[in-house]
């Protein structure tokens, strides 16, 4: 088994552990270069950017749930834009410094680690928060709604 541990803004290890190896063998590249080395898909690419598809989205990693259809906006970014995760407790926030001197807030799955996009506040959408949860389609999977 190829397992990393990587360690939550907490310092202790995710709940799901992710076999590497398998993880690979199953997402395409671009999947796992986005959850697992923090990368970004194309905007406007994405499967999930204009959908209006009624269901839940997963962590494509490991399931874990993470938004609701009902939560999901045209943002026109180019990628889904969320107003809110399913719970506060489904996504952990970290401080991204990579296009330094530009902070930005990180998305990651609360249950394995997997990079998922950015947050962003202050833009002025009109939804009921503030926020933009700028998400990578190649980072979730839909569960239709039965």
């Amino acid at each position: 088994m190829n397992e990393i541990t990587p360690i939550n803004s907490k310092g202790e290890p995710y709940k799901v552990k992710i076999d590497e190896a398998e993880l690979k063998g199953r997402v395409d590249r671009l999947s796992f270069d986005v959850l697992r080395k923090s990368d970004t898909e194309a905007a406007f690419t994405g499967e999930y950017t204009d959908s209006e598809s009624i269901g839940v989205y997963k962590c494509k990693a490991c399931t874990a749930e993470l938004f609701r259809s009902d939560t999901k906006f045209h943002s026109g970014c180019g990628w889904p834009s969320f107003y809110q995760p399913t719970a506060q407790d489904a996504v952990e926030l970290i401080e991204d410094r990579s296009l330094f001197p530009r902070v930005r807030t990180e998305v990651r799955c609360a249950a394995c680690g997997s990079h998922l996009g950015h947050v962003f506040t202050g833009e002025g959408y009109a939804v009921p928060t503030d926020e933009r949860w700028c998400i990578n389609s190649v980072a979730l999977i839909l569960e239709p709604k039965k």
